[in-house]
């Protein structure tokens, strides 16, 4: 009798679970955890020294929407409980930062809880918030941080003004008396209830990814741009990009092999992963960023790819490898003069090779075909570069989102036509893997 008992128990569950999957949990955006650097590095990290009994108030703009949304806060780097005295969700609104649309604002509790403590190396995410967010539409997420301490974790190139306010203030709808940082403290991503059937695109790479010299405030990151491209087909872009990540060594970040499963494998469904990286591995060594760092070698490099594709196929995720993008000129100028040598332009030119031609990656995406200055290769088209010589300009940026045909989105349930031998995924920009 306990055993058919179970039995019906059993059925009951199962069935209820599969009633309740008319919607998804997807996650519409991302910004990838960063553990903050010393001094001995030659950038600042951008973060208030101590903010304690300080609400941080964080807009950003989904891929997906849905009437329902989930935060999730990130102690991934932390050595100590993380505690949230408060926390709170809002359609964002125009001006000045930090404000919402009156009558928006709605509570967030984690497991039950308005205030909620996270452990160290864990993240928390929240109870359901029933907050409906348009596609593409933009959310303040505040935080109270009750506490004295250091910022632990946090992602250093948000190109997004947040709010830093003293006191309290994750209910009101305009914060007072606040600071602006271009970081994002502990906020590490939002996940809509989205229609069935969605799926996720990861943009997994480096400070090109991550949009550095894009128009601050303005969402015109390369994975912005593709996410408007995607929404209208119940596909979310994430953006998993770390400015000054490296494929083989942490520095601004983790490096790619330690990131890879928590930034991408872990987002649920994924249709395809395009991974762009390697130009820090290159450029950094024997410059400012990395002067005691021997050149690395293209076999250990292309064994860093492997590794990445290897975990992929694993998962059954496809994976476009992009190639490098020229980098001439790259911070002349600056106290980071250096970067670009012909020797390490060459190494670029070997990895590019290596990309386009070992058919390891289900496709191909080749942007250094796509930015580069028809007279000069070795550097960026000038309409596509943001005046530094290494970061593509916002119209550089919409370039690259488009040269990502729909062609390499797998089909719920199938695997990518852009896979091996099954004809250009990336449109005119690319070339299959096989």
């Amino acid at each position: 009798m306990m055993h058919r008992r179970f039995l019906a128990l059993a059925a009951v569950t199962v069935l209820a679970m599969g009633s309740a999957r008319a919607a998804e949990w997807v996650p519409s955006w991302t910004a990838s955890p960063q553990p903050l650097w010393d001094d001995s590095f030659p950038l600042p990290v951008l973060v208030p020294g101590d903010p304690g009994d300080r609400t941080v108030r964080q807009v950003l703009r989904v891929s997906l929407g849905g009437p329902r949304l989930r935060i999730e806060v990130s102690n991934a780097y932390g050595a100590a409980p993380l505690a949230i005295g408060a926390a709170a969700v809002a359609l964002a609104g125009d001006a000045p930062p930090g404000a919402v649309v009156p009558g928006s604002v709605r509570p967030v509790t984690v497991s039950g809880r308005r205030s909620f403590t996270v452990p160290p190396g864990a993240s928390a995410l929240s109870d359901p918030v029933d907050l409906a967010v348009d596609p593409l539409g933009s959310i303040a997420v505040s935080l109270y941080l009750p506490q004295p301490g250091p910022v632990t974790t946090f992602h250093w190139d948000g190109l997004q003004t947040a709010a830093i306010a003293p006191g309290n203030q994750v209910d009101r709808d305009a914060v007072t008396d606040a600071v602006p940082t271009t970081t994002r403290p502990y906020l590490s991503r939002v996940i809509v209830e989205a229609a069935e059937g969605a799926r996720t695109v990861v943009a997994f790479g480096d400070s090109i990814t991550d949009g550095a010299a894009s128009t601050l405030d303005a969402n015109r990151r390369w994975p912005d741009f593709l996410a408007a491209r995607l929404a209208p087909h119940n596909i979310a872009v994430l953006n998993a990009g770390i400015s000054g990540a490296r494929l083989l060594h942490d520095g601004m970040g983790r490096n790619a092999l330690a990131r890879f499963d928590r930034d991408v494998l872990a987002q649920g469904d994924v249709a395809a992963v395009v991974v762009l990286i390697g130009i820090n591995d290159i450029a950094w060594p024997g410059h400012p960023f990395a002067p005691d760092l021997p050149p690395p070698a293209v076999d250990d490099l292309i064994a860093g790819y492997r590794q990445l594709i290897a975990r992929a196929r694993v998962a059954g995720v496809p994976i476009v490898g992009a190639t490098l993008t020229p980098f001439r000129g790259a911070l002349a100028g600056t106290p980071f003069e250096g970067y670009h040598t012909p020797e390490k332009d060459r190494l670029r030119h070997e990895v590019n090779a290596w990309i386009r031609e070992s058919g390891a990656f289900d496709a191909v995406l080749d942007l250094d075909a796509v930015l580069r200055d028809p007279d000069d290769p070795s550097r960026l088209r000038p309409d596509y570069d943001s005046g530094d010589h290494l970061h593509a300009s916002d119209a550089g940026n919409k370039a690259i989102a488009d040269a990502v045909a729909p062609t390499l989105i797998r089909p719920a349930g199938g695997s990518a036509s852009a896979g091996r031998g099954s004809g250009p995924a990336p449109g005119s920009a690319g070339r299959p893997g096989g």
